[in-house]
């Protein structure tokens, strides 16, 4: 039986289809061993994947953020939140929309780009607001920051380029106004 190795650099034939529906949670945990292990589980078991995960100590060190995106049913979505909320070591859980937040990622995106072809380049990275933080006679090293479709369209218009590498973070959210995060 052979196996097919898929990384994070290997394009994917249809984005729309692997991510889904997604949803994004914010979870605010003690800082303990264990947690995330706990947490994954419960999405485990209610069949939703963890498409990305930031996780960061708080402001006091007693507690972390996770900040999790999830595809899945989302008729089992209030189910999960609830389960999650269980846990011991979880202060709160809460769904956060693109109404009621700021929802951020950023790209590294590692391309193969001869000097005629950088200026090219460079337009499409100020087009996105992104910046180049490597730049070698044969490559460069972009970085653009924004929502989730920002960074698909990016990674898009990159590929006309030969693409060495992406590292894409998970999204990071905060609640918009004076509402907790």
């Amino acid at each position: 039986m052979s196996k097919t190795i898929v990384t994070t650099d290997t394009p994917a034939d249809k984005p729309a289809l692997r991510r889904g529906a997604t949803h994004t949670l914010s979870i605010l945990v003690s800082n303990q061993p264990g947690v995330l292990m706990r947490i994954c589980q419960v999405f485990s078991r209610r069949g939703f994947n963890i498409d990305s995960l930031v996780v960061s100590e708080g402001r006091n060190a007693d507690f972390s953020r996770m900040t999790i995106g999830i595809s899945g049913d989302p008729n089992g979505l209030h189910q999960i939140i609830m389960q999650v909320g269980k846990l011991i070591d979880v202060i709160h859980c809460f769904e956060h929309t693109s109404a009621n937040s700021v929802t951020k990622e950023m790209v590294l995106i590692k391309i193969l780009c001869s000097p005629d072809e950088r200026s090219q380049a460079l337009q499409i990275t100020e087009h996105f607001g992104g910046k180049t933080v490597d730049l070698t006679p044969t490559s460069m090293v972009v970085m653009i920051h924004g929502d989730s479709p920002k960074i698909d369209a990016a990674v898009t218009m990159f590929s006309q380029f030969n693409i060495i590498e992406t590292v894409r973070t998970g999204k990071v959210v905060m609640a918009r106004g004076e509402q907790p995060t």
